[in-house]
């Protein structure tokens, strides 16, 4: 089988599994798991064996053209390079890992077999917009990624939550979409192709009329897809879906398509450097604001879902200063632990009853109960901490040091200024990354109080797949010396410089959470239970142990949530209300998009029924009462109708007189 065909197979095995599962999966339940586990897996194999095939020599490229347009022709283009290779074995590896570790996860819920094969069409769009070469096939892909969010975000659609979240993701993801399409045409008429690779030679060879148009439209529709500021508020909400949904968007899927656009692109943005400044811009307010809601998180998935947004800044961060490979790397290390960590955070809610961490610091031997969540996940939050040897800590050194080489204005084109802005805000973010990795270890693992809740052991396929994630994130980083090949030949050895000032940052973080913690401990010891327990904004009514029992909240606002032990009250002080509420941007979205959009549409209304239904009710009204008039009229008296006939032709008659009188006048 040549690599071609492989390549070919990878993304079609997923879309063929998705709809025999669609069609399928109500009618022969007993066929659902296996049509969801085994075409995602046959695919995550052969994109390995795409990427051994391509071993990051020259790329890939087959075309056949798709259709005839009159203008800019559409091509069904192949394009496998390096970082096509191994992003693709990314995706299917963690696809696979998620359909295997649904199957114990969700072995109870009626409406897994439509979740199955979303999940597949999910896989299968993704897997589109990394190997084709044609961006309005890519655009298919990405707007197919954005549709199967809408329902899996929305699986538990009886849930209020659930089906914001949904409609909140696909609109905020549309709104980034539309100027991304009118990039995607402009870009199409400065270079004449949508192939990949006639734009890259048009840029290098004739650049472009209007490079920072073309980029800041491209970066809208990145900005949506990656959940970067200013659109980045549907990402922590989407976390009303199932885990499992949440390990694949934001480990493989959706959020990574944004990063790998832009990497494949990036001469696009290179040829603008105001395009770089506002990347640069953007990525530091995403690190370091999503650092600091991260850190006054009480829901167990929010923090990680903050910390995923962090995270793609570092790889936003990285583009800006030119360095694709950097990007990259960091996108496949993230890949593994952040996968690995929301699996394991299914394995401690499914244990612990509940999402709540200060519900969870109230529980004591929860590590306990499951020791491979507990192992496999502490060492993916040292790897999200960048603590080596762990893949986080090479890959993010990669980010910082092409962040420090561009400080000094040696790279081309990237205004020393974007290295500074870049660098900086990823030392605090690394800082602020190992605060609240610490922090969620501290509430999860090390909790004091009732014993936690037996709800029973993890099925073998969830605990399992934690092991096969676990490899990649303690071992990808030391094959960096190895990856050169795939990622233009650069050298992804960490820079003596940043390594000791991130690593420091990270130490430093953890130790003063650890303080705090401890601190907020003895303070609780000394604090009345009366005072610890109820909050002046708490439920009125609700004991903490009935809000762990039915898996609520034990108070009502979590941004004035007073946990005693939570050392966020101490890191971050009177920040931490803003800090939780995510800086408020949803409040400002409502106040200027969502409540003026609203009352135009009651204005609409108002003036659909009271103006013009009045104009339509009255065009009906007035033929009918003609009608009842004229119907009244007829009596069927001849004798009225003679009389009516000889009424009228008086009238004929005088008028007639009248008008002839007026003419002789």
């Amino acid at each position: 089988m040549t690599l071609t065909t492989t390549a070919v197979l990878v993304p079609l095995l997923p879309f063929l599994g998705a709809v025999a599962g669609f069609l399928l999966g109500r009618r022969h339940p007993g066929f659902v798991r296996p049509l969801a586990v085994l075409p995602t897996l046959a695919a995550a194999l052969l994109a390995i064996a795409v990427a051994f095939g391509q071993g990051g020599g020259t790329a890939t490229d087959v075309a056949t053209r798709l259709t005839p347009t009159g203008s800019v022709p559409i091509d069904l283009a192949l394009h496998i390079d390096g970082f096509a290779a191994l992003i693709g074995v990314l995706v299917g590896v963690v696809a696979s890992c998620v359909q295997i570790y649904s199957t114990g996860y969700l072995r109870d819920d009626p409406r897994y077999p439509s979740y199955a094969a979303l999940v597949s069409l999910f896989t299968s769009a993704m897997l589109l917009v990394v190997y084709t070469g044609d961006l309005m096939v890519l655009l298919v892909g990405w707007e197919v990624m954005g549709i199967c969010s809408y329902f899996l975000v929305g699986h538990y659609w009886e849930t209020e939550a659930a089906r914001a979240a949904s409609l909140k993701a696909f609109l905020v993801t549309k709104l980034g979409d539309v100027p991304f399409l009118f990039g995607i045409f402009a870009l199409a008429a400065d270079t004449g192709t949508f192939r990949i690779t006639g734009i890259l030679s048009h840029v290098a060879r004739d650049g472009l009329d209007h490079p920072t148009l073309i980029a800041l439209l491209l970066l809208a529709g990145v900005a949506g897809k990656s959940a970067q500021f200013p659109l980045h508020t549907w990402l922590p909400d989407a976390m009303a879906g199932p885990t499992p949904v949440s390990a694949l968007i934001h480990a493989a899927t959706m959020v990574a398509a944004g990063v790998y656009l832009v990497a494949r692109l990036l001469p696009v943005f290179a040829a603008s450097a105001a395009a770089l400044v506002v990347l640069a811009v953007l990525a530091a307010v995403t690190m370091v604001g999503s650092g600091l809601a991260a850190l006054a998180q009480d829901d167990i998935k929010r923090v990680l879902a903050y910390s995923t947004v962090g995270q793609l800044g570092y790889m936003t961060g990285a583009l800006a200063v030119g360095d694709r490979g950097a990007a990259v790397f960091h996108l496949l290390s993230h890949g593994a632990f952040k996968a690995l960590l929301f699996l394991c955070a299914g394995v401690i809610i499914h244990a612990a009853g509940t999402n709540s961490l200060a519900a969870m610091s109230r529980m004591s031997g929860l590590a306990r109960r499951i020791p491979d969540a507990f192992w496999t996940g502490t060492v993916a939050l040292l790897a999200l901490a960048a603590i080596p040897p762990f893949a986080g800590f090479f890959s993010k050194e990669a980010v910082l040091g092409a962040a420090e080489h561009a400080t000094t204005g040696a790279v081309p084109g990237i205004p020393g200024a974007v290295g500074w802005t870049v660098l900086i805000s990823g030392l605090v973010t690394a800082l602020l990354t190992a605060a609240y990795a610490t922090r969620l270890w501290l509430l999860a693992f090390r909790g004091s109080g009732a014993e936690a809740p037996d709800h029973g052991r993890q099925p073998l396929a969830m605990n399992a797949v934690l092991w096969v994630l676990f490899i990649p994130t303690a071992a990808l980083g030391l094959g960096a010396p190895f990856l050169p090949d795939w990622f233009d030949g650069r050298s992804l050895t960490p820079t003596l410089t940043t390594s000791v000032l991130a690593t420091g940052a990270a130490l430093i973080g953890g130790l003063v959470t650890y303080a705090a913690w401890r601190h907020s401990i003895a303070l609780a010891a000394r604090t009345p239970i009366g005072v610890a327990v109820a909050a002046p904004d708490a439920s009125p009514g609700l004991s903490e142990e009935l809000a762990i029992a039915t898996h609520t909240p034990p108070y009502a606002d979590i941004a004035g949530a007073q946990d005693p032990a939570d050392p966020s009250r101490l890191l971050l002080g009177p920040l931490r209300r803003h800090a939780a509420t995510g800086f408020h941007l949803d409040a400002v979205y409502t106040a200027l998009f969502v409540r003026p959009v609203r009352a135009a549409a009651t204005l609409v209304r108002f003036l659909d029924r009271e103006v013009i239904g009045t104009y339509v009710r009255g065009a009906g009204t007035a033929p009918g009462w003609l009608g009842a008039a004229v119907r009244r009229a007829q009596t069927g008296n001849v004798q009225s109708y003679l009389g009516a006939l000889l009424a009228g032709s008086l009238v004929l008659a005088v008028a007639a007189v009248l008008v002839a009188t007026g003419t002789g006048a």
